[in-house]
């Protein structure tokens, strides 16, 4: 297709000074894939490492990045069956997502609900894939048992603690904030507390009877890490699904025994590709969100030329649910 379109382009690794305003050639669908026209785009922390050459696959400069964006289909690619031009859709694509326009395989596009927003839209693909895959896939969760949520406001967060409320978890959620845990009781959390407390190893143990949680969402890492493993309790399994600290953590894997406790890894990308799990995350997660048992929590909203903004805004830890880019 012939025109430009206004992009986030980045031409070298570093933090916000490096996101670049451009105008690129609009893209083509090719076969198999779906041209959008971006109408929000969902940032995320892994966003920020991908831009500045952290994340876990290896970027290639130049580079538009935004993993997740909702939008209005203007045109497929051959071979493209089950969607036609008009029809509004979140898609995940992995990088892209930063533009007025993106290209994506029609695997990677959600249909969405008619009284979803596009900033809602936006909001929901990494994060509640994310908590679904968490819980169910990883952690396989139980109803009744223990949930603990790190930065419980953030946009992962904010899913977790709804997905967790329809499995049947009983949920403590931590943040930085008062404000932050009033929104979390809001959304179904059952014990909030501020991540800062003296005694917070002691109120989680005093919250669960003694025993400890199930399952501990660990997304900080660096030096609290080890602390996050004294909240386990017997067969307690500790998801990694981040390292907002950006600082080694460290453990002692033998300590784990006593307790016949397990780390586990969450990374979203890989069950992207198993059909069959997409399938059971998508038949779990599309009827809550069409039926408003679920609502992704949309936070500050910023406009495409902002993103540096955006960024240095998610860095200082003051966002609550999605932070949005709107071209």
């Amino acid at each position: 297709m012939l025109g430009s379109m206004k992009a986030i382009q980045v031409q070298r690794a570093g933090g916000p000074e490096v996101l670049e305003l451009t105008d690129l050639p609009k893209p083509s669908p090719g076969p198999g894939q779906v041209l959008i026209r971006v109408e929000a785009a969902g940032l995320n922390f892994a966003d920020i490492l991908y831009v500045a050459g952290e994340y876990l696959v290896r970027t290639r400069y130049p580079t538009v990045p935004g993993m997740e964006f909702a939008g209005v289909i203007e045109a497929l690619g051959e071979g493209v069956e089950g969607l036609q031009p008009g029809v509004r859709v979140a898609a995940l694509g992995g990088s892209g997502a930063f533009a007025e326009y993106a290209v994506v395989p029609v695997r990677s596009v959600l249909p969405l609900p008619p009284q979803m927003s596009a900033a809602e839209a936006a909001a929901f693909p990494v994060s509640y894939f994310t908590a679904y895959f968490a819980l169910r896939t990883q952690a396989r969760a139980q109803p009744g048992e223990w949930v603990l949520i790190q930065a419980a406001a953030g946009a992962l967060g904010t899913a977790s603690i709804q997905i967790a409320k329809q499995m049947g978890l009983r949920v403590i959620a931590l943040a930085s904030s008062e404000e932050k845990l009033a929104l979390c009781r809001r959304l179904g959390a059952d014990v909030t507390l501020l991540n800062t407390q003296d005694n917070l190893l002691e109120a989680v143990r005093n919250a669960t009877e003694g025993k400890g949680v199930d399952i501990l969402m660990e997304v900080v890492g660096g030096a609290g890490f080890a602390q996050s493993l004294k909240m386990l309790a017997y067969r307690g399994r500790l998801l990694v699904i981040g390292s907002a600290s950006r600082e080694m953590a460290q453990m002692h894997p033998v300590g784990l025994m006593k307790g016949n406790q397990s780390v586990i890894g969450v990374w979203l990308t890989p069950f992207l590709s198993d059909p069959a799990e997409m399938q059971a995350a998508v038949d779990f997660l599309m009827p809550l969100v069409a039926s408003g048992q679920v609502r992704p929590v949309v936070g500050e909203r910023f406009k495409l030329e902002e993103a540096a903004e955006a960024f240095r805004f998610v860095l200082s830890r003051k966002n609550t649910g999605k932070v949005i880019l709107q071209p």
